[in-house]
């Protein structure tokens, strides 16, 4: 079994008088963890959101009623709570009339469950996210040498556990989370009917990896208005499928301040958009997607790990640029990614004046792992 990071953390929350919500997409592990923290089954009571059933027991839930469904088990679980209509002041129920119990939640989308507990449970939660596999998870269970030699399945296949359990039905596989996740758990929020603009801005944002998005450009390309771009991907980003990198600027004029570029939290589910699953070594976005992957990396690592860092992208007007900007306790680190080990960068002069201060790397295949542990 490879064992999770965020496992150990968790723990130390539990029986804390607090419930632990755990939040990611689907497939990415929930569930395992949930039965790895909580010990024997024998003291688990398991309600899954996805059932009817389920949300109609919750529908006019009441004290007594829940003191009845738990019975002497010690942990609740509630997989997939936004499924349940009030959900929040359900749970606010629970963790108030059974203080001595473990409440744990889970759902595969914050733009409903976060706008859902936020209120209710403020004060009474502890937040995660969780993400697929990571780099550092890999090293642990099979050594650096074999992760490292897995980096270009990574770079196409990513690191959904199904994947990585099952890589001879890797493309299979995660063509099937893309379908069943993008396809339709996603379409579903906010009651989305614009399927074809919708795949159209995603593809759109999948090719534009590493570059600025203009939401005006994906407008005209996809056929949307420049409004709904920006709210659908919003709703990606909740959704945990792409999150945005914004711009940094604090010194010069010519600094782009309110630009993005966008990334996939897997690249698997980035190659599945797009319908490529070439190998990496005859890719023309090679560079792309290794940037995509340290990227993605390093921010799943910080966040769960809860090493909280700032995190930009740096450009000028001029085309000067840094693709990864890390400011930790005052102190800016600085990044530029290549994927072949024969490329060189330099730090910008422009930026190396601004900010000398800063400290610059070059992050290739080679130094990948000094990156990521």
């Amino acid at each position: 079994m490879i064992l999770r990071k965020i496992d150990d953390l968790i723990k130390s929350d539990m029986f804390s008088g607090k419930a632990i919500v755990i939040m990611g997409a689907r497939q990415v592990g929930k569930t395992t963890t949930v039965r790895n923290i909580s010990g024997s089954a024998d003291d688990i009571v398991w309600f899954n959101a996805d059932e009817p059933d389920v949300r109609d027991v919750f529908a006019n839930i009441t004290s007594t009623r829940i003191a009845q469904l738990v019975g002497n088990k010690k942990v609740i679980v509630i997989d997939e709570a936004q499924r349940i209509t009030d959900i929040g002041v359900k749970l606010k129920l629970i963790t108030d009339c059974l203080p001595d119990h473990q409440l744990i939640v889970t759902g595969s989308s914050s733009f409903e469950l976060a706008n859902m507990i936020n209120e209710p449970l403020t004060g009474r939660k502890w937040e995660y996210t969780m993400y697929p596999l990571m780099f550092s998870e890999m090293v642990a269970h099979h050594g650096l040498l074999a992760e490292k030699r897995a980096i270009p399945h990574r770079l196409v296949y990513g690191y959904y556990p199904d994947v990585v359990s099952d890589a001879n039905r890797a493309e299979r596989i995660v063509r099937g989370l893309a379908d069943s996740y993008i396809y339709k758990d996603v379409l579903m929020f906010d009651r989305m009917k614009k399927t074809d603009g919708l795949m159209k801005m995603l593809q759109a944002i999948a090719f534009q990896v590493g570059s600025e998005v203009s939401y005006n450009e994906i407008s005209q390309l996809c056929g949307i208005d420049s409004k709904t771009v920006e709210k659908y991907i919003g709703i990606m980003e909740q959704a945990f499928i792409i999150f945005r990198l914004p711009s940094f600027s604090r010194n010069l004029r010519n600094e782009l301040k309110k630009s993005r570029k966008i990334y996939f939290w897997d690249n698997g589910i980035r190659n599945a958009v797009i319908s490529n699953f070439s190998p990496i070594e005859v890719r023309a976005d090679a560079g792309q997607l290794f940037e995509n992957f340290a990227i993605s990396e390093r921010l799943k690592m910080t966040h769960t790990m809860q090493m909280f860092r700032n995190n930009w992208f740096w450009r000028t007007t001029a085309q000067q640029e840094i693709d990864l900007l890390e400011e930790n306790d005052g102190q800016l680190s600085a990044y530029e990614f290549k994927y072949s080990i024969h490329k060189k960068a330099r730090v910008p002069l422009t930026f190396a004046n601004a900010y000398p201060d800063a400290q610059f790397r070059v992050i290739s295949m080679d130094n990948i792992d000094e990156f990521l542990l």
